[in-house]
Parts: structure tokens; C-alpha cells; sequence
């Protein structure tokens, strides 16, 4: 069966061929000049252009990269809401009486700082999922060993993200059974099949441990991982262009910084 995950988009990606390191740099840089700008401009500017870059350029999916964009945009959301009623300075934009209770107030100096925190997890999360949907995780790896990471470091990477899959894929087969069995018509039922499903999911992947252990003995397996990635140029024309891109934003972020959503330039 297949399971339309991460890794299968990255093997599948239009610039997988690109040496890992520039798509690292690019992606990286993109994140710092997110954090580091002062404005909500820059990192919407590199949201929107890192995004192209992903879809048009990797070929992704359009709506799959809309899909995967949803769920960490409705926590960035509710934390924006948060912000903006609990961060009150400046002058009062609107106020609301909730229930007689409560009054939610919504200043100029907290609208413009949620913005920002909006804007800036958007454009990093654009950007970390760029290097995630273009990358393999095998590459990934091999750059982290030729970074000298220590070796215990990347071995428990390797298999937390092994491990990973193995969960996945029993959960998938797991719950295919039940719903098959109709174990989730009433919620009583529902509450019970998921506490089944936990205590499989424990036992399977106990048992898979089990197995990889012996598949890694049998190997002569003797503490450490050969990690074999592909060897490309890093002085490549996508450097090139990564470079110059990351320079336009340094620029943007310069020129607007203190520009505000509401109230404009910071004097």
C-alpha cells in the first residue's frame, strides 16, 4: 500500500538531484531572515516565494502543499488570537464584552506583534518544508555526518525515523481492520478500539525492535551505520541563485524594518 508521506514526495521531487547542502543553505537562510526581520512584510514576501519555488520548481502537488500547510497554520492562528488579546499596548483598536464577563481588547501594539509572530512561523515553516519536501532523508544524513555530527547522534536518528514508519504503517493496517469490523460506530466502541489499537501498536512495534535487532546481528552490525549518499557539485548554479535570492530578502528585510501592519513605519 502506499502511503503518501514526506519521504516518498522528497524521492519524487523534481530538484532531488540538487546537492542537499545548497537546499539546506537556502532553506536555512530563509528561516534566519524570518526570524531576524522586524516586519510582517519579509517573511510573507519569502512565504509566498519559497512556496513557488517548492511547487513550480519540485514539482509538488499544489493542493498536497495546501494540505500540509493547514494544520501547523491553525495552531500559529490560535496562538495569534492569544497574542493579540493578551498583549495589550498602545491605543485600543476594538474591545469586545464576552458573556458580561470577560473584555477582550485588541491594541494597535498587539495587533502588529501578532502579525508578526504570524508572519514569521509562516515563512518558516514555508521554508522548512521546502527542505522537506525537495530533501530525502538519507541525504540529510549523509550532510549531517560530513558536518562531523557525532555518529550516536545520527544512528538514533536513523532508527527513531525508521521506527517512525514501522508505527505508521501498523496503525494504518490496524485501524483498516477495525473500521472493517465496524469498531467505531458508537463512541463507547470508538473509545475501546483506540485502547486496542495503543496496546497492539506497543506490541508490534516491540516485536519490530525485536526483529531489526536480529536483521542488524545478522549483518554483522557492529555499532555504526554506513551512511552512502550521492556525490554532486556544491558550487553549482542553484548556489548561485540561492545566493542571489537570499540576498533580495536581506535587502527587503532592511528596507522595512519597523514597518508595521498597523500604524506603519516606527518612527
Amino acid at each position: 500500500m502506499y502511503y503518501e508521506l514526506l519521504e516518498d514526495i522528497a524521492q519524487e521531487s523534481r530538484i532531488r538531484d540538487v546537492n542537499p547542502a545548497v537546499k539546506l543553505v537556502l532553506g536555512l537562510g530563509c528561516i534566519l531572515i524570518c526570524i531576524s526581520s522586524n516586519s510582517f512584510l519579509t517573511p510573507l514576501l519569502i512565504a509566498v516565494s519559497i512556496s513557488l519555488v517548492t511547487i513550480f520548481i519540485g514539482g509538488i502537488s499544489p493542493r498536497f502543499y495546501l494540505k500540509l500547510l493547514l494544520i501547523p497554520l491553525g495552531f500559529a492562528i490560535f496562538s495569534v488570537i492569544v497574542i493579540i488579546f493578551l498583549r495589550n499596548s498602545g491605543d485600543v483598536v476594538f474591545s469586545y464584552n464576552l458573556f458580561g464577563v470577560l473584555t477582550l481588547t485588541a491594541t494597535k501594539g498587539s495587533l502588529n506583534e501578532g502579525i508578526l509572530v504570524f508572519s514569521r512561523v509562516f515563512g518558516g515553516m514555508c521554508s522548512l518544508f521546502f527542505i522537506s519536501l525537495t530533501t530525502p532523508t538519507t541525504e540529510t544524513f549523509t550532510l549531517a555526518k560530513k558536518c562531523r555530527v557525532p555518529d550516536f547522534l545520527l544512528e538514533l536518528s536513523m532508527l527513531i525515523y525508521r521506527f517512525i514508519f514501522i508505527l505508521i504503517e501498523q496503525a494504518e493496517m490496524i485501524h483498516s481492520a477495525q473500521v472493517m469490523r465496524l469498531a467505531y460506530g458508537r463512541r463507547k466502541g470508538s473509545i475501546y478500539s483506540f485502547g486496542m489499537m495503543a496496546g497492539a501498536l506497543f506490541i508490534n512495534s516491540w516485536e519490530a525492535g525485536e526483529r531489526l535487532i536480529g536483521a542488524m546481528d545478522a549483518r554483522c552490525y557492529n555499532g555504526k551505520f554506513s551512511i552512502i549518499g550521492e556525490q554532486s557539485s556544491f558550487f553549482c548554479p542553484a548556489l548561485f541563485l540561492s545566493v542571489i535570492f537570499l540576498s533580495f530578502f536581506l535587502v527587503v528585510m532592511i528596507m522595512t524594518d519597523g514597518f508595521n501592519f498597523y500604524g506603519g513605519v516606527i518612527a
